[in-house]
């Protein structure tokens, strides 16, 4: 093989090469375009606080939110035309009315931290399609023979009552 041989070679890999990176360039950059059109937006959900919800403005309508603070004290209100529950959920400074119309988990109280998904309505409250209750994950069981005292007895039933009509 000559050196001109050798040479043109050369140039050939090279030109294949550079038309290969911008064609995986530009398919990369088609596929962006595609994803960031499609709106992916849609999918998203946004962690918020309720100072946050309600600074948001005509932002928060609509899109899909979780709503992370503690239960009001005194909120805790059975929904008496259907299955349900509606309660208050507030941060430092702000609170904001939910609506939920599932059955709520076993340790849901007041002031115990809750996330709330779904969506802030025209109507002035956010409406919950999912409950979740943030708890730690201990549990220590009671000894045997433990005797529940009354003290212990009332603070179980002041936990649950938000839980009763």
């Amino acid at each position: 093989m000559t050196a001109m041989e050798q040479k043109s070679a050369t140039e050939l890999s090279r030109r294949r090469t550079r038309r290969f990176m911008f064609l995986a360039l530009g398919v990369a950059a088609i596929g962006f375009g595609i994803i960031a059109a499609s709106g992916i937006n849609r999918n998203l959900v946004y962690y918020w606080t309720p100072a946050d919800l309600l600074n948001a403005g005509d932002k928060a309508y609509g899109a899909t939110i979780r709503l992370g603070g503690m239960v009001a004290a005194g909120s805790i209100h059975n929904r008496s035309s259907a299955s349900g529950v509606e309660f208050d959920v507030k941060d430092a400074t702000k609170i904001v009315h939910v609506r939920s119309n599932g059955v709520p988990p076993q340790m849901f109280r007041e002031n115990i931290g809750v996330v709330v998904e779904g969506t802030m309505t025209r109507g002035g409250y956010f409406q919950c399609n999912r409950l979740m209750v943030s708890h730690n994950n201990e549990y220590r069981a009671p000894k045997a023979g433990h005797p529940v005292d009354r003290k212990e007895l009332e603070k179980l039933m002041k936990s649950t009552e938000g839980l009763k009509d």
